[in-house]
């Protein structure tokens, strides 16, 4: 067995492979240059044009720009709810899917997550729903889909409405229909790490007119013309420089999405072979878009901490991340405002969860290296 890096020994990868590589383009340099000397930066026609365009691309009839993705789920909720509404979410995400219930004057509830796939479980849902519920919040962790047959089931016997945190799942289909068509609301972000990069970014899709119409007067201080305010709303407005380069990442999505799938296909063929490390589960029906390639260490079967896997594999100059390493049932802001009881199995995937290089830019031999590296470092500690 070859000596880990960590240990002194020579390193897999003899360089950095990144864990993630947002990426732009020359054409992105001459659009802004363009807007710039119009002066015109704020939001604008090339943010007309990318919303109308990132709609006909997820097939919805509508769309609407803002600020960053958890605007896009601040907005989506003032669409729907009233003060005392509960929305259901998974316990185990970025805290902005609940942050932004909180301060729409309503209530997170937590659901667990399957330990499977780490996505939203619709048989802890179900327990959930109170009559207080007004809403479920589908968390399409990685690029993979939610069941989305089951929660829209659940969604219709009980009248609540369907807010999608697409925040990572750009290009994402549930059996053939990608997830920005779904009802009700669907919300994307663009920050750096996500498949689409504006820099900061979000965007809302509905195929509602009536929750159109309201997300774009909430987005822009409740205006429907200059100095004219039907509702009090909020500054989430994005400019027209980060929408030149949405559009232009939008280009490149087809080809994304390709290069993604094709290296989440063969990480996994690869992570599947290695004792203690296991991907995560795609569902059924769901044609994902790899936004991290995650996987679960069995620690049972491991001499070693998450967090020393993690120095092993960086040493073999593998980047890798923790998405996400504290359950939001943990988090101090939670307890403090809510309280909630344990989710346990999303307590116990986030001290084992580990994200690997995913980017379109992976060339094969730097996926050799990743899976070879991910190999020397299980083989080394395994019990």
């Amino acid at each position: 067995m070859s000596k880990l890096a960590v240990d002194g020994g020579s390193p897999v990868s003899p360089n950095k492979i990144p864990l993630v590589k947002p990426t732009f383009y020359e054409e992105d340099e001459k659009l802004i240059s363009r807007i710039l000397r119009s002066a015109y930066v704020r939001q604008g026609p090339y943010t007309k044009e990318f919303e109308e365009k990132f709609a006909q691309k997820v097939g919805a009839r509508y769309a609407y720009a803002v600020s960053n993705g958890t605007a896009a789920l601040h907005v989506a909720y003032l669409t729907l709810l009233k003060p005392g509404d509960e929305v259901i979410a998974p316990a185990f995400t970025f805290i902005a899917t609940i942050s932004t219930v909180h301060y729409s004057n309503a209530k997170p509830v937590l659901a667990d997550v399957d330990p499977e796939s780490f996505l939203l479980d619709p048989e802890d849902v179900k327990e959930k729903i109170t009559p207080k519920t007004r809403a479920i919040a589908p968390v399409h962790l990685f690029g993979d889909s939610c069941d989305m047959k089951t929660l829209n089931d659940l969604a219709e016997d009980h009248n609540l409405f369907i807010v999608n945190d697409c925040a990572q799942a750009h290009g994402t289909e549930y059996k053939g229909r990608d997830l920005g068509s779904m009802e009700t609301l669907n919300c994307y972000s663009f920050y750096p790490t996500k498949t689409l990069t504006m820099g900061e970014g979000g965007m809302v899709t509905t195929n509602n007119k009536e929750h159109y119409d309201k997300g774009c007067l909430l987005r822009s201080h409740g205006d429907d013309a200059r100095y004219h305010h039907t509702m009090f709303g909020l500054n989430y407005r994005t400019t027209d420089i980060s929408s030149a380069i949405g559009l232009n990442q939008l280009a490149h999505l087809d080809e994304y999405l390709e290069k993604r799938r094709s290296h989440g296909d063969k990480l996994r063929k690869a992570t599947e072979r290695i004792d203690a490390v296991t991907p995560q589960k795609i569902m059924p029906g769901c044609n994902p878009s790899y936004s991290y390639f995650t996987v679960r260490l069995e620690l049972e079967q491991l001499r070693c901490t998450r967090d020393q896997f993690t120095k092993a594999l960086q040493a073999e100059n593998i980047e890798c991340g923790v998405h996400y390493p504290t359950a939001l049932t943990q988090q101090p802001a939670v307890k403090q405002h809510l309280n909630p009881p344990p989710c346990p199995v999303s307590e116990d995937l986030s001290s084992r969860v580990l994200s690997l290089p995913m980017h379109p830019f992976l060339t094969q031999q730097e996926l050799n290296y990743v899976a070879e590296a991910v190999e020397k470092v299980a083989t080394h500690y395994h019990i």
